[in-house]
């Protein structure tokens, strides 16, 4: 027999699994989910993950077997996290406070992540700011039996480009892929809303479904404002919009919160904006859709169009999508510097799966395997339970990136434009202008905020204070900040990740 110890997520092709595994359609959500994953277990064992698609992390007890069988999604759009005891039993759970929680957890610093993250502004790979405590990575499962810990990788994001199909074959598959995909993100009887910005990904999504209500968030200051894209996107498709004005008091004022629900400190700066969108949207829906994946699968990023020139010298450098320190930085400011703590080893073992790829396509599985998992899924994830509402990603999908596994990376970007053959699938049912409008990205006037005096008081605070001075030689930093209040705006990422990580420090190694 086998229960369920741990569980959150939703899986989308519950019909067929129902149909496959002999379930009864009537039960709840709960009830149908929990039995699917009990079904599939019984049945597909560990290769159960190949089975299904949508979100996922669980943990099921075999009682036959005596052993624990953990499993995160392909992706790792949820978390999960695992923690070994002195006394050798394992914690787990797909939130960190859960596992602090329970006896023989230790709470101590990891120190050695601060270098990676003053590099990446995230917790990249598998180790956490928790001594000890480590995340189970995408698309991989754990089995503990007779205290002993195994962990498998079972699924691998690979490339093989498939030269013989036009632009318009590969718009024409990405459109129909999501096409079927959409029926299975919600059941009839659920009433979604959907984020909507002035780009194509978030503005896709909404035309191929059924959602009424569309939210964006908007700023006084015009030249970081997308809201006035996304009401006219809303407009043109005949849905309604919430727009969520955020505003410098409610943004600083709100940090705190936002490092304590991520668990993990996060510098990205829209992570704020989109936690307060979160909480401005769970006023009027639970469940809410989101555009995320598609930049990374299909060559969102402007960055991507230089890939060709980067070449072969990626491998030495690129460690996804944010770099914003070199080491002779973190030397300087560190207390405590370890030249053997290296982003690019991050790294390193994805450069050795994607040997003879083209860069764009290295670039695309570093940001995949990386950045989607430490900085975007987790935002989405921890901001959207925080404030209970559910999101889905309907372009995050196993069979959308099964698309952009086969894509040749000329479909992807080119001189003039990036996602090339997703813009053109969206051209379907938007209009031009909305489905080739430029990136803009989910900018954040942070950088014009924190050096006006009226907003910086408590950078500028914990700069100057004892809990800084434990990590960071205080004059350095604040040779920063300064530089930075005086008008060299582009330091502004690196105050912000210092001041992350003090916040968030603050929350779990202070107040608590």
């Amino acid at each position: 027999m086998a229960i369920i110890k741990e569980y959150r997520g939703h899986i989308r092709n519950w019909e067929e699994l129902c149909e496959r595994l002999g379930i009864r359609t009537d039960l709840t959500r709960e009830e149908r989910e929990n039995e699917i994953l009990l079904r599939a277990y019984e049945t597909w064992g560990h290769e159960m993950a190949d089975h299904m698609h949508g979100m996922f992390a669980f943990a099921i007890w075999d009682e036959e077997k005596e052993e624990l069988f953990c499993l995160r999604d392909q992706f790792g759009t949820k978390p999960f996290y695992y923690y070994e005891t002195a006394d050798g039993r394992l914690l787990y759970g797909t939130t960190i406070r859960g596992i602090m929680e329970q006896p023989g957890f230790v709470k101590e610093l990891n120190e050695e992540m601060l270098q990676i993250y003053l590099s990446l502004t995230y917790a990249a790979g598998e180790n956490t700011f928790f001594r000890g405590l480590k995340k189970l990575m995408p698309g991989r499962y754990l089995v503990w039996k007779d205290g002993k810990l195994k962990i498998t990788r079972y699924w691998t994001p690979t490339f093989k480009p498939d030269h013989s199909r036009t632009l318009e074959d590969w718009a024409d598959e990405i459109h129909e892929t999501l096409k079927e995909i959409m029926p299975e993100v919600k059941t009839p009887d659920e009433t979604a809303e959907s984020f909507l910005s002035g780009g194509v990904d978030s503005s896709y999504v909404l035309a191929m479904s059924d959602v009424e209500m569309t939210d964006s968030c908007g700023y006084e200051e015009a030249r970081f404002d997308e809201s006035g894209l996304a009401k006219q996107t809303a407009d043109i498709l005949g849905r309604k919009n919430s727009r969520c004005l955020i505003t410098p008091e409610e943004y600083f004022e709100i940090v705190p919160y936002v490092m304590y629900n991520m668990e993990l400190p996060l510098a990205d700066a829209s992570a704020i904006a989109f936690a307060i969108a979160c909480r401005e949207t769970a006023k009027h829906t639970k469940l809410c859709y989101s555009g995320e994946g598609a930049d990374e699968f299909f060559g969102g990023y402007n960055m991507y169009r230089n890939a060709e020139r980067y070449g072969e010298n990626l491998k030495t450098f690129y460690v996804g999508n944010t770099n914003i320190m070199k080491e002779d930085e973190k030397k300087r400011i560190l207390k405590k510097y370890d030249p053997d703590v290296l982003p690019i080893e991050v790294a390193r073992s994805i450069y050795e799966e994607t040997e003879g790829l083209d860069p764009l396509t290295k670039m695309s599985d570093v940001d995949i395997q990386i950045w989607l998992e430490g900085d975007i899924y987790l935002n989405v994830d921890k901001m959207s339970l925080a404030a209970g509402l559910e999101i889905r990603m309907p372009l995050t999908d196993r069979r959308i990136f099964g698309i952009a596994s086969r894509m040749p990376s000329e479909y992807k970007v080119n001189e003039e434009q990036n996602k090339v053959a997703l813009r053109t699938a969206a051209a379907k049912v938007l209009p031009e202008e909305i489905a080739f409008r430029k990136k803009l990205g989910f900018i954040v006037p942070i950088r014009i905020w924190m050096a006006d005096d009226r907003y910086n008081q408590d950078v500028r605070a914990k700069f100057r204070s004892d809990m800084a001075e434990k990590f960071f030689n205080v004059d350095e930093i604040n040779a920063i900040f300064d530089d930075y209040v005086g008008g060299n705006s582009d330091n502004w990422r690196k105050v912000w990740t210092i001041y992350t990580f003090l916040v968030w420090y603050e929350e779990y190694f202070v107040k608590r």
